[in-house]
């Protein structure tokens, strides 16, 4: 079974022009119910990631809450470009 965030990995992967520059990691938190992920792209790759009025981000995030729900875990997933 693949771990939550090469299947995020995964998802975006497509998306992005500049593949090699694509990074996902994965966060502990504090509370042991939530997982954190931080994408990490070049600015236009976050921009096309994110979408207008946040669209992709929120369609990102739905699809990754079908496997959250299998782990019984909250996930949060915050997109960073550097």
């Amino acid at each position: 079974m693949k771990q939550i965030e090469e299947v995020l990995y995964d998802l975006v992967l497509p998306m992005v022009e500049n593949k090699e520059g694509l990074n996902v990691q994965r966060l502990e938190s504090l509370n042991e119910d939530e997982i954190i992920l931080n994408v990490f792209a070049d600015n236009a790759d976050i921009a096309r990631l994110i979408g207008r009025q946040g669209v992709m981000a929120q369609a990102i995030r739905q699809t990754m809450m079908i496997g959250s729900r299998v782990l019984d875990k909250k996930i949060s997933i915050n997109f960073e470009s550097y």
